[in-house]
């Protein structure tokens, strides 16, 4: 199932990528609206449009200038490129997508902002192409809820974090629960429901990942999801080093 999973979600994030790049608008889990007219103005209009987020990051991880900061699910760049303004100068903002039409469309939206602080890298969210201990701060807009894999996710974000590191990503929780037919149908898992953890079970597999300082945050309902569904801002922290003790702080 994982697979079926995994090819549902880059078949329907490739063709989101190929409609803006034609001059349309993806299907976004939520609207534009997260972002601030600043923020708009910061990117070109095709990382806008190519949004498919439910929430925004960028506002959640208060970033600091000379900070590396990677991104889960890039898809066309608006939370790298924003977040590359933040931690200029001596910062950098990575940027991790599977799909190759979503990293053309990421790449050639850097080019347009001519922000050089920047990379794009092709890769799965389960599987980091980053060393251990790299990146300060790790966000996400509605990615981690599309994985079959979440510990593993969680496990990676950890493992690439830097003792002290912040996770800070926007993503779909459920409260209560949800039918079988909605878990197993695969359309929704592409629409960012199906896979949806429970807020209780998310706060679990992060603390098991070895986080601490875990909050969740309700910040709306999705437009047109099943009751139980609600947008959520998730904080964590890898421990420092000197607080860090046991596998998940040693991997």
């Amino acid at each position: 199932m994982s697979t079926e999973i995994k090819e549902v979600v880059r078949e329907r994030y490739s063709a989101a990528a190929l409609r803006v790049a034609n001059g349309g608008s993806a299907c976004c889990c939520a609207p534009n609206t997260l972002y601030t007219e600043i923020q708009s103005g910061e990117v070109p209009e095709q990382a806008l449009q190519a949004s498919l987020g439910c929430g925004n990051p960028t506002a959640l991880a208060e970033l600091r200038p000379g900070e590396i900061v990677l991104d889960l699910g890039s898809g066309g760049g608006i939370d790298v490129l924003l977040s590359a303004r933040r931690v200029a100068p001596n910062g950098k903002a990575y940027g991790l997508d599977m799909t190759d039409e979503m990293l053309a469309l990421a790449r050639e939206n850097q080019r347009k902002s001519g922000i050089a602080n920047v990379e794009f890298l092709k890769g799965e969210i389960e599987n980091i192409p980053l060393p251990d201990n790299s990146v300060d701060v790790v966000i996400s807009n509605c990615v981690i809820n599309l994985s079959a894999d979440k510990d593993r996710v969680l496990r990676e974000t950890f493992r690439v974090l830097k003792p002290g590191g912040r996770l800070a990503v926007a993503d779909i929780v459920t409260r209560g629960e949800i039918p079988a037919e909605i878990r197993s149908d695969m359309h929704l898992w592409a629409e960012c429901v199906a896979g949806a953890l429970d807020e209780s079970d998310y706060a679990a597999r992060l603390a098991r990942a070895g986080f601490t300082g875990i909050g969740i945050e309700q910040v709306n309902r999705p437009a047109d999801a099943p009751e139980n569904f609600i947008s959520a801002f998730i904080r964590a922290t890898k421990p420092a080093a000197k607080e860090c003790c046991g596998p998940a702080c040693c991997s």
